[in-house]
């Protein structure tokens, strides 16, 4: 990549905010507003780095009511994070469940939303773009299941939780975009799949430290691997095969999803490919030790992919 767009990517991630300004202007009286869009902007930025960066790089058309999508799943899945109260983090997911059914009451105005910028600007992109409700309380009921069980029986259950936590997220901006293609459908069910195999190796360090072990049960029970090694963090053989299996079934939904041929505007959204990708071939190098300390670090050289498969319209 010559210097002249090395350059003109940092300019792009540098200047998100008077981006996302000029945007606002275009849509204003339509769906964004112009700071309750850089506070989405924000926390997408703060807690989901590298979906935010994927984000930077879509038409102005779809980039905004991506990253309030993004924002109401920072703030839904951070829930879990926040609290060690069952009793608490029911609650707070309950405001989320009480927000949507406010956000799709039949002629609900904006006054009556809660007065929270993600709530607020999530209703305006509801209404504008007519968002399928269901994948909006899949965000939801998936992250109060998973707080209530602690755990996953098999690899299974990991899909079906990514599934519903990541495939419905490229749903929905699909829905933004006015794509609506099987084959995009398909695509995304694979990505949100691989995607959030990968968020369950990667998380690994940050599930323990909530005493929670994330790993399906049956491919520990099969490695004769006990919870307690996994919350110590205990290196082996047994426990870099256990997390090759699950990686081995993200690479495989990660090359189905890039084997189908979707509309050429579903290929920006499902950008964060990269990433996944990224990931997984750090972990092999790693000879896939989850609990190497170099799979914490950043990538440096992720903007630079991202901004390479964007011009080449690849994922």
């Amino acid at each position: 990549m010559n210097k002249i767009k090395i350059n003109n990517l940092f300019k792009y991630i540098n200047n998100y905010s008077r981006i996302y300004k000029h945007n606002a202007r275009l849509h204003s009286t339509t769906v964004v507003s112009s700071d309750a869009v850089n506070y989405c902007a924000n926390i997408v930025k703060q807690h989901d780095y590298e979906n935010f960066l994927a984000t930077l790089l879509m038409t102005k058309a779809i980039r905004s009511p991506t990253l309030v999508i993004r924002a109401f799943n920072v703030e839904v899945a951070r829930i879990q994070d926040q609290t060690t109260d069952a009793q608490t983090a029911a609650f707070r997911l309950q405001f989320w469940q009480d927000t949507l059914k406010h956000v799709y009451k039949k002629d609900q105005k904006l006054q009556n939303i809660p007065a929270n910028p993600i709530a607020q600007e999530l209703f305006k992109v509801c209404r504008f773009y007519n968002l399928p409700r269901r994948y909006l309380e899949k965000l939801i009921a998936s992250r109060s299941n998973i707080l209530k069980s602690k755990y996953f029986r098999n690899l299974e259950d990991v899909e079906k939780y990514s599934e519903d936590t990541v495939s419905s997220i490229y749903y929905l901006i699909l829905s933004v975009a006015g794509v609506q293609n099987v084959h995009a459908d398909h695509a995304a069910s694979h990505l949100g799949k691989a995607q959030g195999l990968a968020n369950i190796l990667r998380s690994i360090l940050v599930s323990n430290h909530h005493k929670m072990v994330s790993l399906p049960m049956d491919i520990l029970m099969n490695y004769g691997i006990s919870q307690e090694t996994v919350l110590r963090g205990i290196d082996s053989e047994n426990m870099r095969s256990a997390s090759f299996d699950i990686a081995s079934r993200a690479n495989t939904h990660l090359q189905k999803a890039r084997s189908i041929t979707v509309p050429k505007t579903a290929n920006q959204i499902f950008l964060p490919a990269i990433s996944v990708n990224a990931y997984l071939t750090k972990l092999e190098k790693c000879n896939f030790n989850i609990f190497d300390k170099s799979l914490t670090l950043g990538n440096t050289t992720l903007p630079f992919s991202l901004y390479f498969n964007r011009l080449m319209n690849k994922y």
